[in-house]
């Protein structure tokens, strides 16, 4: 009787280990999925109009969400340029990353998880398509290969497009240069000034604090620097319909 209960306990522990063991191939094979489903469904927003994970988020949640999807060639040519002088003046010579202002960040950072600033467009499209929002080492470690393949895959034009219409330009769910231009000025992103397209770029890094409606001297000492600056034709000749 021993004999026979140490076999069946021996065959319980077996098979708990084996139950286990399925749990965990399932799980790897889970997370392998959720981290290849970015680069095959990157090259598809060549086509497509992706919606951001904050968007997702917010839709699930029963929170507000304005978009409308503009091509970049309706907009105000300066919107487009005043945004890459504010957010990656490197744009379009960098491969997605742009090494030399991820080392200034990182020196001027404590540790990894605290760097700021550095990210390029490509990074941020990124981040907003297939990530989550504030700073780790985990996502900056996840965000730098997403870059290099989106830059592989998919046109500098169709990159900056895609971030024109998913970045979050306003504090209660204004996605996009559309809703961002029609929130602040009351106008489409096609009749946007200069002065007027600095102040949207200049609210980028965050638009629940900043107003492009009513800035204060912070934000237009800011958009005037980006104004300044978008004067450089060099800034978007890679994404310039041709």
């Amino acid at each position: 009787m021993l004999n026979s209960a140490a076999m069946t306990s021996t065959a319980s522990g077996s098979a708990s280990r084996g139950a286990i063991a399925r749990l965990v191939r399932a799980a790897l094979v889970l997370l392998a999925a959720l981290l290849l489903l970015p680069y095959l469904l990157a090259p598809l927003y060549r086509f497509v109009d992706p919606v951001s994970t904050l968007m997702l988020w917010r839709w699930t949640t029963g929170q507000r969400v304005v978009r409308t999807v503009v091509p970049i060639e309706q907009m105000a040519p300066i919107l487009p340029r005043s945004v890459l002088a504010s957010e990656d003046a490197r744009f379009c010579t960098h491969s997605g990353i742009d090494w030399q202002e991820l080392q200034v960040a990182i020196e001027d950072a404590e540790d990894l998880s605290e760097v700021r600033g550095g990210s390029t467009v490509t990074q941020q499209l990124a981040k907003n398509l297939f990530l989550w929002q504030g700073r780790s080492f985990i996502r900056k470690a996840l965000e730098a290969p997403l870059a290099l393949w989106m830059d592989l895959v998919l046109p500098k034009r169709r990159i900056l497009e895609i971030y024109l219409n998913v970045a979050e330009w306003g504090p209660n769910g204004e996605f996009g240069a559309e809703a961002g231009a029609r929130r602040a000025f009351g106008k489409s992103s096609r009749s946007l000034g200069s002065g007027e397209a600095a102040l949207l770029a200049a609210v980028l890094p965050n638009p629940i604090r900043r107003n492009a409606q009513r800035p204060g001297p912070g934000v237009r000492r800011i958009a005037g620097t980006i104004q300044a600056r978008a004067g450089s034709s060099g800034l978007d000749s890679c994404v310039r319909s041709r």
